[in-house]
């Protein structure tokens, strides 16, 4: 039996009867578990909760959604107002999850969550639309094998499971692991594919700290498991980085193994990541100050800035380091003189450098005020 088909063997068998060895000990909220039915509870699988990181609106993905669980809590994180799909490859997961979906919609007041089937390393091809198409088309040879192939591309561009830049945030609780390690880098892909500009990723998921050796990887029951396919911490977030992510932060790591084999230890981690540094740099005279309490960092594109210096930032920059991972970290300077967006050339992206003040406010700049008053009481000095 190979890799795929022992992970979908064994979480079809996970969907009728449930196995303990498949998830991590997890605290969810319980005031998000009193609506959903104890079937999804107790055949659920995971060892995280990426919900944690929700809000209110959002158009939430969940990767490996299983029997639903992480999407009924994300349906009420994210309210009426919001949307929640849930993707999977297993049937018997699908059945339970759209089988209880209207009892949790009846529950909370509205229905959030629609769960479809695909691959989470392809999330263009819709696997239901495809299955229909060989119904109407079944493979008898060579040249049935290349039309269909032909329809499954077909599908993809013009009715995709999961249509580019659509998705807020992407979710998944202990699924990125069973993926097959050459279908990884697109796995990865295709979480930035169809997030929003200015999109998130939060994944909870096992890693190792230590690379598993072949012999390992060859075993189909610890892969299954969620043992061996495992990426190295490092890899892990090297894995996000390669994809174009930035802001890339672990916002949980678990001290204490899950697991320990051959003397390797597999643990939980959650990983945000967003989306949204690409695009032109343009020069607006702006400059940002790193506060501490570091010497100095780089950010993801390799910018150096130090501790109190002011640094040239283009406007991308400049926007994105006021928000998301961020935030609080950077005093933020802008011009004195405003300069227009459209007016603005293009920012030369010379690492570590410095802005003069007389950049920001102006080079004819010779004020000369009496003292701020900032103040609400007591003196200055």
């Amino acid at each position: 039996m190979n890799t795929r088909s022992s992970v979908e063997k064994r979480y079809a068998d996970a969907a009728k009867q449930p196995e303990a060895a498949l998830c991590c000990p997890v605290d969810y909220d319980p005031k998000y578990l009193e609506v959903i039915p104890e079937e999804v509870i107790e055949k659920d699988y995971g060892c995280g909760d990426p919900s944690k990181w929700l809000k209110e609106g959002e158009t939430v993905l969940d990767l490996g959604s299983g029997t639903g669980k992480i999407c009924f809590i994300a349906s009420q994180v994210v309210g009426a107002s919001g949307k929640v799909i849930g993707v999977d490859m297993t049937d018997d997961m699908l059945e339970v999850a759209n089988r209880n979906a209207p009892i949790v919609a009846d529950q909370i007041g509205y229905a959030n969550v629609e769960f479809r089937k695909g691959r989470i390393q392809d999330l263009s091809l819709d696997l239901d639309l495809l299955g229909q198409a060989l119904e109407k088309h079944p493979v008898a040879d060579a040249n049935d094998f290349l039309k269909l192939d032909e329809i499954a591309e077909s599908l993809r561009v013009k009715q995709p499971l999961v249509k580019s830049d659509s998705i807020d945030v992407v979710v998944s609780n202990c699924v990125l692991n069973l993926v097959e390690p050459e279908q990884k880098p697109k796995l990865f892909q295709e979480i930035f594919r169809v997030l929003k500009n200015g999109g998130r990723a939060v994944i909870s998921d096992i890693v190792s700290d230590e690379s598993v050796p072949e012999a390992m990887r060859e075993d189909t029951h610890l892969w299954s498991g969620c043992i061996s396919g495992a990426l190295t911490e490092e890899a892990f977030l090297k894995a996000f980085e390669e994809a174009g992510f930035y802001g890339i932060e672990l916002v949980k790591f678990e001290t204490q193994p899950w697991q320990t084999v051959e003397g390797i230890e597999f643990r939980s981690v959650t990983v945000q990541a967003f989306k949204g540094k690409q695009g032109a740099c343009y020069e607006r005279n702006q400059a940002v100050v790193y506060q501490g309490p570091f010497k100095s960092v780089l950010d993801d594109d390799g910018h150096r800035y130090d501790r109190g210096v002011r640094a040239a930032v283009c406007d991308k920059t400049f926007q994105l380091l006021q928000a998301g991972p961020y935030a609080g970290q950077f005093a933020v300077i802008e011009p004195l003189d405003s300069v227009a967006i459209e007016e603005a050339q293009p920012f030369n992206c010379a690492k570590g450098a410095r802005r003069h003040p007389k950049e920001t406010k102006g080079q004819d700049y010779d004020a000369t005020t009496e003292a701020a008053n900032y103040l609400e009481a007591g003196e200055c000095c």
